[in-house]
């Protein structure tokens, strides 16, 4: 499902977009200096399945490591997903624990 769609970085409302079908999910983010802040994770009833957000979050967390940032998790599913991901651990700064 999550392959056929791209990936849009909207650095002007500072989102991750997704869009399938006629179904949009997001990620708000906010960035500072070599880090960014991701603070809500908005998924469409349609699409709210945990295949789905995790692929998701997979696709925006490869982008994150491709731009060498660091993320700081502050939405609760975010937080949530990283620590059921250990792999992404190292994208957090240093003093950051989940």
């Amino acid at each position: 499902m999550i392959d056929a769609a791209e990936l849009v970085d909207n650095d002007f409302l500072r989102q991750f977009e997704l869009k399938i079908d006629n179904h949009f999910a997001k990620i708000e983010y906010s960035l500072q200096e070599r880090k960014i802040f991701l603070t809500k994770l908005i998924v469409p009833e349609e699409l709210n399945n945990d295949d789905f957000v995790t692929d998701f979050l997979k696709t925006v967390f490869e982008n994150i490591e491709e731009r060498n940032l660091s993320v700081v998790p502050t939405s609760p599913e975010i937080a949530k997903f990283i620590r059921r991901n250990r792999q992404y651990k190292k994208l957090l700064p240093v003093g950051v624990r989940i």
